[in-house]
């Protein structure tokens, strides 16, 4: 959520951010109107109480009953006043609040023009392209194969977009995991294991609602909503807190399941598990004072590059044009890593400095020593990255000639022995 004061200071450029992000601007115009209508009831409603308050101590100080009487009845007009006005001020401050809530974040000045993905601008590519002496194979075929992909199952047991993992390939999802909060543990991050249902709240903090209510699951009955992402409880865990400035920055890390209520179409983006309803994901998550967050952005992004060049995973760094960059975030990087079986390049991690949109949404502040006044904090947000993608490319980049997969040696460790995929 942006600062009122932009508003009243600045509107173009908060009309500028919505433009270059390929929005009506109109909504700029509702906002200032109503803040201006707000602070005339404001105005207008302390004025009266401060008469009511000078007349209540006139009241208290007079004998005359007849005089005290009349001051009384002229007082419930004023009450009656201050009722309406209260209301009507109240529900001014909905409104603002609700337009205020899906007016974007204004992009970073590095941020590129431009409305879709293909604006989006390629900054780097890194590792070397695998080549094969035999026709690579996607995984759709490859886990089936070997017996540790099973899409009927995931069928059977809830329906389309679900699978099952067994065996080595469930193990190696889960050695992933472990593996990628291993390595951001030792770039400085403080491991949090988070509930994975979340009130309605603590989504509105993290910029999730109204926006994406229709791709959100949720539980009517207790009214909480399973995450789409670990960043909504580890926005929430600092919600409506005061935090020391010696305490920052605060990183943390994150499993967890994410749920998303996906618009798919048929095609190949949603061949084999590449996207689906319930997938894994490792989090990077970061709270810093305003001066700290592009250097903390640029560290969470090489945090999130070494999880690529741990596995061997060739990627590319893409710098979001302004239209495909989240409206909660000021400047977004995707890494996305190759899959040899695929033959494309799969988005695994988006990497975001919200910079104070978050924390205003979620009144999240900080105090310097010896200072009374707060200050909004910056968050970032990063994936670590996601799952299966990541172990998309594990699998493809990895076959062998004879259908086996080769595990990396980086996560061995946590495979029990195994260093072959072979078929069960």
């Amino acid at each position: 959520m942006l600062d009122i004061k932009l508003f009243r200071e600045d509107a173009e450029r908060v009309r500028a951010g919505m433009r270059k992000r390929d929005m009506d601007p109109a909504p700029v115009d509702e906002v200032i109107a109503l803040d201006v209508k707000r602070r005339e009831l404001l105005q207008e409603v302390e004025e009266l109480k401060a008469e009511r308050n000078t007349v209540s101590k006139e009241i208290g100080k007079m004998k005359d009953q007849a005089k005290r009487q009349a001051k009384i009845d002229a007082m419930g007009t004023v009450n009656a006043k201050i009722g309406k006005l209260d209301d009507e001020l109240k529900e001014v401050d909905e409104k603002l609040r609700s337009i205020l809530a899906v007016i974007p974040n204004i992009p970073d000045e590095n941020v590129p023009k431009g409305f879709k993905e293909e604006d989006n601008v390629v900054t780097k590519q890194v590792g070397e392209i695998p080549e094969f002496d035999f026709e690579p194979k996607p995984h759709w075929e490859l886990g089936p194969a070997l017996g540790v992909i099973d899409f009927e199952q995931g069928v059977k047991v809830t329906g389309s977009r679900f699978y099952v993992l067994s065996g080595p390939a469930a193990r190696l999802q889960r050695a992933l995991i472990a593996f990628m909060l291993d390595l951001h543990i030792g770039q400085g991050y403080l491991e949090k294991y988070t509930p994975f249902m979340v009130k309605e709240d603590t989504v509105f903090a993290a910029g999730q609602l109204p926006k994406f209510a229709d791709n959100l699951y949720k539980d009517h009955e207790e009214d909480l909503y399973m995450i789409p992402t670990a960043e909504v409880p580890l926005t929430g865990i600092h919600m409506d807190e005061i935090l020391d400035e010696e305490s920052l920055p605060r990183q943390y890390t994150a499993y967890s399941p994410c749920f998303r209520r996906e618009k798919m179409s048929a095609g190949r983006d949603v061949r084999g598990i590449k996207r689906g309803h319930q997938f894994d994901k490792v989090e990077m998550y970061m709270y810093t004072k305003p001066d700290d967050s592009d250097a903390a952005f640029e560290k969470m992004v090489a945090d999130a590059e070494a999880t690529c060049i741990e596995l061997g995973i060739p990627y590319r760094l893409i710098l979001k044009c302004a239209g495909d960059t989240s409206e909660a975030a000021r400047i977004s990087y995707d890494i996305e890593v190759w899959a040899a079986g695929c033959q494309e390049w799969l988005e695994a991690s988006s990497i975001s400095n919200v910079g104070d949109y978050q924390s205003r949404r979620a009144n999240i502040r900080y105090r310097g020593q010896g200072e009374k006044k707060t200050k909004f904090l910056h968050t970032l947000n990063g994936s670590g990255l996601g799952l299966p993608r990541t172990m998309i490319a594990v699998m493809e980049n990895n076959q062998q000639a004879d259908g086996s997969i080769l595990i990396p040696e980086v996560l061995r460790p946590w495979m029990g022995g195994i260093e072959v995929i072979v078929p069960s």
